[in-house]
């Protein structure tokens, strides 16, 4: 069998790396760091910057996963959407393509009634899903799936034998690869409790809900009989003219549109705007084949939607293929606001939807 991490994984996990963190995938207990503010890169490389600012020297570099401990926070005086920068050893981290995570490890519970679905998050930095043929046995898959992306989970089974884990798996229901189905540790996932569904003015007839995207100012807002009831800021998409090759153009697109589909949990990427669906767990993050992606909303049919974002925290500017980027815990609270009104049961909901004005 071939080795499951490399050298740089060994030594990122052991906390040998300049001022990593220790943290198993599987065992709790085995960490003495304080995880009370600890950020994952989100990205392909991070430089650390001696001072707050672009044009400051490099210190050092970190690299996509690992985990980086947080000792400060500053406001510095750019990039002006987003002038949030974070204290590291070594210097200063941007925000933008950093995820703030936690290690909560979860008590599973004993069994999942047949024919049920759960609902479930992510509760760890980074959990790596496996696969079973009968040609290759256990397999890892990648990209891992990561903190707060959310996904339905069908049963309690063995699975891998390991070491350093003993305790039972979820296997995963994803609707791109439900022919083949992948497992992941029950202790890295927390099922998410029924208030997640629970709808928010549901009284307030859907003509009179509305949502505005303004693209120039990135921000979104959303009315009850014409009144400001919440107000954020997002991310909507770069401005280009296609996708991965398919002639749909990146940037949002403006008009006047209605929810079509609500959809807790989504594996999305490029095949969302266009080209053929592979549902290929092993693309990498950065190619945007996403599992898991929270609480999507969808408003075209070339699937355009809201949804959650665990992959930067850079709102405020354009960061999208064309969808509106929203926080986890925001997007949801849009969710459970917006018609028509889902429950915990279902993986899609379709019916008349909540109005959305998207303009410059």
């Amino acid at each position: 069998m071939k080795p499951i991490f490399s050298r740089r994984d060994f030594l990122k996990l052991s906390g040998l790396t300049l001022g990593g963190l220790a943290f198993s995938p599987f065992l709790p207990g085995l960490t003495d760091f304080d995880d009370s503010f600890v950020v994952r890169i989100a990205t392909a490389q991070m430089p650390v910057r001696k001072e707050p600012t672009d044009n400051s020297i490099i210190s050092l570099t970190w690299y996509r996963d690992e985990l980086v401990h947080v000792y400060g926070e500053v406001t510095a005086e750019e990039p002006l959407h987003n002038p949030v920068w974070y204290q590291v050893w070594g210097g200063y981290l941007h925000r933008g393509r950093l995820q703030r995570v936690k290690t909560v490890y979860q008590n599973p519970p004993s069994s999942i009634p047949e024919g049920k679905r759960l609902l479930t998050e992510v509760s760890v930095p980074f959990t790596t899903p496996y696969k079973y043929s009968a040609a290759y046995g256990w397999e890892p898959m990648a990209p891992p799936m990561y903190y707060g992306s959310v996904h339905w989970v069908e049963a309690l089974e063995e699975g891998p034998t390991m070491a350093d884990y003993k305790g039972p798996w979820y296997r995963v229901f994803d609707e791109l690869d439900s022919n083949k189905p992948y497992f992941v540790p029950a202790m890295h996932l927390r099922i998410l409790p029924p208030e997640y569904f629970e709808p928010i003015s549901p009284d307030v007839p859907y003509e009179q809900k509305m949502i505005e995207v303004n693209l120039s100012t990135q921000r979104l807002y959303a009315y009850e009989y014409g009144n400001l009831v919440f107000e954020t800021n997002v991310s909507t998409g770069v401005p280009g003219n296609s996708t991965a090759g398919t002639g749909i153009k990146t940037i949002t697109p403006t008009g006047k549109f209605t929810i079509m589909d609500k959809v807790p949990a989504k594996h999305m990427g490029y095949s969302y705007f266009g080209s053929a669906s592979t549902g290929n767990l092993l693309a990498d993050v950065d190619n945007y084949v996403l599992p898991g992606v929270p609480w999507s909303l969808f408003f075209t049919t070339q699937g355009h939607a809201f949804h959650g974002t665990y992959w930067h925290e850079n709102f405020g500017t354009p960061m999208s293929k064309g969808c509106i980027n929203m926080r986890n815990e925001e997007v949801n609270w849009l969710f459970r606001w917006v018609k028509p009104v889902s429950d915990s049961e279902q993986v899609a909901t379709r019916g008349l939807g909540t109005v959305v004005e998207i303009h410059y």
